[in-house]
């Protein structure tokens, strides 16, 4: 409120001009702000003399109430500023639950153990954000839409596979062309921005597969463990898959044909002062990605 700097400072000093003197400003100044204190409070603060200025019983009874004001203003001052120097305080981050199960929770209890003095709230969700009316630090996204107010850092790009089961294309075949896709179950992501399309290049060849998926779900990880039961042929990135590939647990099929790459992004509100929190983080998740194959491709 306007005006209390003013009034604690001419009640410790008791003088006007030395409360002047303490503040850098003009004796005038300060007293209009005393006047206008106690006008919006509806009550005389001070008793005012030629002389001395003393407290009235409601000046007293006002100044005892804000005593630990100033140490209460430099606290807060303080931890204002800890947000620029040193990563601490709370971080709420957004992340796609695929990405979580098998890099990004490992990866925050990493980084928790290296920061003690921050803590995390994860939400995990597919749904886009609205970052600053969800009071929200971060957010990790795949495909991106340009949005104003908005930081973008590309941490991550993970190669998208066409993928089955052995003993799924045992028994169905497996596909030597794109088109050959169509007759087999096939498993989908669904709320892709291309709908039911498998859009996949060789060099400059380039050929849309329309599906009618025999399984639609919105999460990667699902879609993962669906076609580990063999249900079908699906498309994932190396992040949700690369292990399953590595190991054996799924085959990929037309390697000469590429569907794609998915990159993941760091996004957070554009804002002059960032909190060290978030840009450690961020820095944090981009050096793991960077260790990563199936997140670091070319």
């Amino acid at each position: 409120m306007l005006g209390l700097s003013a009034f604690l400072a001419v009640a410790e000093q008791q003088s006007f001009t030395g409360a002047a003197g303490r503040l850098g400003l003009t004796r005038a100044t300060v007293s209009a702000q005393v006047a206008d204190l106690e006008d919006r409070l509806g009550v005389r603060l001070l008793h005012r003399s030629t002389r001395v200025v003393r407290l009235t019983p409601a000046g007293q009874a006002f100044r005892d109430r804000l005593a630990d004001l100033p140490e209460r203003v430099n606290v807060a001052e303080r931890a204002a500023r800890a947000e620029q120097t040193a990563p601490e305080g709370r971080l709420r981050v957004t992340a796609p639950p695929d990405l979580c199960q098998r890099f990004l929770v490992p990866w925050v209890a990493e980084f928790l153990a290296l920061h003690p003095a921050i803590s995390i709230e994860l939400d995990l969700s597919n749904q886009a954000k609205n970052l600053i009316e969800q009071r929200l630090d971060l957010a990790i996204r795949g495909t991106l839409a340009v949005e104003p107010n908005l930081v973008t850092r590309q941490i991550g790009l993970s190669p998208l596979w066409t993928v089955a089961r052995p003993d799924y294309l045992e028994r169905r075949g497996t596909p030597q062309d794109p088109m050959e896709m169509v007759g087999h179950d096939l498993l989908h992501f669904g709320h892709l921005r291309k709908g039911r399309i498998w859009t996949m290049t060789r060099g400059a060849e380039l050929v849309e597969v329309p599906i009618a998926p025999r399984l639609e779900l919105n999460d990667g990880w699902a879609l993962r463990l669906a076609a580990l039961e063999g249900a079908g042929i699906c498309q994932l990135p190396g992040f949700v898959v690369g292990d399953d590939i590595a190991k054996g647990r799924l085959v990929p099929i037309l390697t000469d044909w590429s569907p794609g790459k998915v990159p993941l992004h760091a996004v957070y509100p554009d804002n002059r002062l960032i909190a060290q929190r978030v840009k450690a983080f961020v820095a944090f998740l981009a050096r793991k990605a960077r260790s990563e194959p199936d997140l670091s491709a070319s």
